[in-house]
Order: structure tokens, then C-alpha cells, then sequence
């Protein structure tokens, strides 16, 4: 009886040095990430409750001195005007079509990268390069490209003079491409982590057993990266639904081609309104954060299940 009170006895007294190293430990994690946590908070959160600040106010830089306390009256006045909501319907069509066909091009990829035995190197910096340029490099690209005048599309497509910014949809196609060129290669980096989580024995065993390439990408490859192909969603849908860049060297915002951001960014820099321009930027932030939250708690994404492939 007295081993067995001391080996009780000596567990407890193990538990507890473990627990007070555990707290010492995260007590000293805690002091060494304060200084990024303050910096972090100082350098996001300030401008946000800047805005919302403003949003609340007439407030344009011609003007100064006559800014006015109008409450809610900017956002009452942007969710009622059919600019937003053709800005909205915008964004959303950019949204979906570029990240749906991205995720099967980014698969695509991603499997080439995986299961290339000659020249992976290479392939792998090949497939990344478009990533590697700058958006508005490669959005002026992709412009001198399909232009009139400059371009060389309308003359390897036999078009003519087609203005390919001239009408919405074609302008839309144009800046679509764009975007799935450019960040293609980011999300099948995203779907190349999940891929090499897939257990190789489940896929020799499913061979064995009789199972078609076809069989085995939908009952073991797509289930068990299930987590990276959310991840990848969700990173893209964030970054394509803030899109700026292209359609502002494109088209300007002509044939309603204009999105959220440009429309944030005509108030403010170009129109200086400030109150307006920062109710666009919250309801952006806003719509940001929802489809955060849909995904990760709608859909279930776990951002730790996903790890480096290296």
C-alpha cells in the first residue's frame, strides 16, 4: 500500500512540475508575441475603426470644414443605389467563375507536380512563374495583348477590329483570364500540400482491389485532402473578392466592369469622398469577414489540418 501511495504520491508531483512548466512556458510565449500582437493591432485595427469612424460623417477633402454627423445615412444611401449592387454582381461573377475553374486547373497542377518523376524542377518553376509577376505587369500584359491596335489576339483569332473591352462580358472575359492565369499556380501550391497527405498504401490497396483512376480520385484523393481543397477556396474567394487590380488597367470600371474595390477607390481617391468612401470599405471588410465565417464555420475548414508538403 505505501509503493502504491508513493507511486501516486510521485505521478501527482510529476503532473503538477509539468503543468507549472506548461503555464511558464506559455506565460513566456505570451511576453515574446505581445510586441507583434500590438503592432499588429495598431497597424489593422486603427484604420478600420478609422473608417467606420468616418462613415458616419459627409465628409469629402474639398470640404473640410463642413463635414456633417449623418449616422447611417452613407450606408442607406450605398445599399439602395444600383451602382453597389451592379459593383456586387460584378465582383460575385469575377468570384466564382475564376476560383471554380482555378480549383480543377489548380488540381490538375498540383497531380503533375506530384507525380512528374523527370524535370519536376523545372516543371514546378515553370507552372509558378505567372505567380511570381506582379498583377498590374501582368494585367497591362494580358491589355496590350487584347487591344486593338497593339494586341495580337484579333489577329491569331481572325476578329478584325474586335474591341474585346468595348462590351461588359468581353471585357469580364478578358479580365477573368487574367486573373485565372496569374493565380492559378497559388492555389494548386495550396492543393499540392493536400496531395501529398494522401496515403499511398490506400491508393495501391484500391488498385489491388480493382478500383478505376476515376474510382480511386473520388473515394480516396478528394476525401482525404478535403481540408487543403477548403483552405484553397477560402484564401482564393478572399483574394478574388477584394480584385482591383485588372479591371482598373483593363477597362477603368467602363461597360460595368467596375468592382467593390474600384468602387471604394472612386470615392475615395478620384470622387474624395471620404464618408462614402469609407462606408464602401467597411461594407467591403464585412463582406470579407462573412465569407471567412461561412467557410470556416458553414463548411467546416480547419486552417491546422493543413500542413507544409516539404
Amino acid at each position: 500500500m505505501t509503493t502504491i501511495e508513493e507511486r501516486a504520491k510521485h505521478s501527482a508531483s510529476h503532473r503538477a512540475t509539468v503543468s507549472n512548466r506548461l503555464r511558464g512556458e506559455r506565460r513566456l510565449g505570451t511576453w515574446l508575441t505581445l510586441p507583434s500582437y500590438v503592432v499588429m493591432l495598431l497597424v489593422t485595427a486603427y484604420p478600420l475603426v478609422y473608417a467606420l469612424f468616418l462613415s458616419l460623417y459627409n465628409y469629402r477633402l474639398t470640404d473640410p470644414a463642413g463635414r456633417t454627423f449623418v449616422g447611417l445615412r452613407n450606408y442607406a444611401v450605398i445599399l439602395t443605389d444600383p451602382v453597389w449592387w451592379n459593383d456586387f454582381a460584378t465582383t460575385l461573377f469575377i468570384t466564382v467563375v475564376t476560383v471554380a475553374i482555378e480549383l480543377v486547373l489548380g488540381f490538375m497542377f498540383a497531380y503533375v507536380m506530384l507525380r512528374i518523376i523527370r524535370g519536376r524542377g523545372l516543371m514546378r518553376t515553370a507552372i509558378l512563374i505567372p505567380y511570381g509577376i506582379v498583377t498590374v505587369v501582368s494585367a497591362f500584359v494580358w491589355r496590350y495583348g487584347f487591344a486593338i491596335d497593339s494586341g495580337f489576339v484579333n489577329g491569331w483569332l481572325h476578329l478584325g477590329d474586335f474591341n474585346w473591352f468595348g462590351e461588359r462580358w468581353s471585357a469580364l472575359f478578358v479580365i477573368c483570364l487574367s486573373e485565372i492565369w496569374k493565380t492559378t499556380p497559388f492555389i494548386s501550391l495550396l492543393l499540392l500540400a493536400g496531395l501529398v497527405q494522401v496515403p499511398e498504401d490506400m491508393q495501391e490497396a484500391a488498385q489491388v482491389d480493382g478500383a478505376t483512376a476515376w474510382q480511386r480520385l473520388w473515394k480516396i484523393t478528394l476525401p482525404n485532402m478535403k481540408a487543403a481543397i477548403m483552405v484553397a477556396l477560402l484564401f482564393r474567394t478572399l483574394d478574388a473578392w477584394r480584385i482591383f487590380d485588372n479591371p482598373f488597367v483593363m477597362t477603368g470600371g467602363a461597360n460595368n466592369t467596375e468592382t467593390i474595390s474600384f468602387l471604394a477607390y472612386r470615392q475615395n481617391v478620384t470622387l474624395v469622398n471620404l464618408g462614402m468612401g469609407s462606408a464602401v470599405s467597411v461594407l467591403l471588410f464585412l463582406s470579407v469577414v462573412l465569407i471567412a465565417w461561412i467557410f470556416i464555420k458553414v463548411f467546416k475548414t480547419d486552417l491546422s489540418q493543413v500542413r507544409g508538403d516539404e
